[in-house]
């Protein structure tokens, strides 16, 4: 998300960050690219004039003057404005009522509801230990009762059997006294979705609302839709009293409009965007932190919070543990690191909240994500076809043995050789960690294996190519 704009927005604010002092001349050319950026990345054109009239504003001002780096100050302009826009802070949910706390979502068909309610509900359940409760009152749809059944075993959380021959006001309030039966937590209400808004869908949702007045009404929407998905928003939170956003498919637009438009345009704000079609793909949304994606700043807190809750600590720590004690890098390893990285979403979500990395990758100065993720892939299908044995003691693959595992594998002898190289190098590297001084030897080493412009010498032929 946000590719397009953070490439636009970083090369037109270099532009001011050298400048010894601004004046609305030397900006005008840049608030007239930041306004094409922004109109690009399908922003709505209020939005676009609201921002740079701000921006504008406190650039020429004294904030600005009197500063002794004033294209610096500049830039912290442009986040900060961007911030406001989105919503200052994060909102968390507010389930603060006498159980079971009711939650309705709303929005259109194909938004991506069904799997946000599993998705909260993993959330709920997980960070914030609540028992849930779940259920479909989206009755033109039985696929959807079947899928969020579905979905709810997936997630570990409790889900209220619901039909098409019922009618959704009945169906929310069986569901509701039998969570206060159960001592649930929260109950979270999947509605019936449209392809556009219509007149028997707000009838329908508001009767709904009335009946089981919930605590929480988050709109669910398409971030896709760009500029459509605030208009879609607007018309919701004009027939109910919404309290908040979740925007969906943030992974797949490029763009990202739709999070500067949405709280806006609807004066909600976004609670939780989501990342990906994985159950657990879904973040608060922090206005701070994308505003300084935004920037290429990269997000490394979401980065930290995330290692928190997805790296499997007791490995990490018999791992740490084994490398001190000299006891050697094998390659079940080697596939266990792959493993944990994947639970951070990959290489391409890692470099997504790193500072800069975007920038180095349009450079070429990071190999491309999408081709390391395929390389990590076909790493760990290697090591898959390996007996226990092989992974613990890689010197005793042989030729027949190599070629067993790339047929297992589906790969080439070739690529086999190359995993075995590597997993050679990174063992090097982990034995010199065990020794005194090793960690700063260790780093010398990955520096020399970085390409120039990343901190390293380019010597020693990069990283072996997936």
């Amino acid at each position: 998300m946000f590719e397009n704009l953070t490439d636009r927005l970083t090369k037109t604010l270099k532009t001011v960050t050298g400048q010894a002092k601004l004046t609305e001349d030397n900006i005008k050319g840049t608030l007239r690219e930041v306004r094409m950026a922004l109109l690009e990345a399908d922003v709505a054109l209020p939005v676009v004039k609201e921002f740079v009239n701000s921006v504008k504003d406190r650039a020429v001002g004294q904030e600005v003057s009197k500063s002794l780096t004033p294209g610096q100050v500049f830039v912290k302009i442009v986040q900060e404005e961007l911030v406001k826009i989105m919503g200052e802070a994060n909102e968390k949910l507010n389930l603060a009522a006498q159980p079971p706390a009711i939650v309705l979502m709303a929005g259109l068909q194909g938004a991506g509801k069904t799997t946000s309610v599993a998705k909260l509900a993993r959330t709920l359940r997980e960070r914030d230990k609540k028992k849930v409760l779940v259920v479909s009152a989206d009755v033109y749809r039985p696929a959807a009762i079947k899928q969020l059944e579905m979905l709810a075993s997936e997630v570990e959380v409790d889900f209220f059997p619901s039909s098409a021959d019922q009618d959704p006001v009945q169906i929310a309030q069986a569901a509701i006294a039998h969570a206060k039966i159960q001592h649930h937590d929260v109950v979270l209400v999947d509605t019936a979705g449209r392809l556009h808004v219509d007149g028997d869908m707000m009838d329908e949702i508001k009767r709904l609302h009335s009946a089981i007045n919930p605590v929480e009404t988050l709109f669910v929407v398409d971030a896709m839709t760009g500029q459509d998905a605030a208009t879609t928003a607007k018309a919701f939170s004009d027939v109910l009293p919404l309290t908040g956003v979740i925007l969906t498919k943030a992974d797949g637009d490029a763009r990202g409009g739709a999070a500067l438009s949405v709280r806006y345009i609807t004066g909600k704000p976004i609670k939780f965007i989501g990342v990906g079609e994985k159950v657990d793909a879904l973040e608060a949304f922090h206005p701070d932190r994308v505003a300084s994606r935004i920037l290429g700043m990269g997000d490394v807190l979401s980065l930290i919070e995330e290692a928190e809750r997805k790296i499997d600590k007791d490995k990490a720590e018999k791992f740490a543990q084994k490398i001190k004690k000299g006891k050697g890098f094998d390659l079940e390893d080697f596939r266990q690191q792959i493993q944990q990285m994947k639970n951070m979403g990959g290489m391409a979500g890692m470099l997504d909240k790193l500072p800069g990395m975007g920038q180095m990758g349009q450079m070429g100065q990071v190999a491309d994500a999408a081709k390391a993720e395929k390389g990590m892939h076909q790493m760990e299908s290697i090591i898959n076809s390996m007996t226990p044995g092989e992974r613990s003691n890689p010197d005793v693959i042989s030729g027949s043995r190599k070629r067993r595992i790339a047929l297992g594998s589906g790969t080439q002898i070739q690529d086999v050789n190359r995993l075995l190289k590597q997993h050679k190098q990174m063992a090097k590297m982990m034995k010199k960690f065990s020794t005194k001084g090793g960690m700063a030897k260790m780093m010398r080493g990955m520096k020399g294996m970085l390409p120039p412009g990343m901190g390293g010498g380019g010597g020693g032929g990069g990283f072996p190519r997936m």
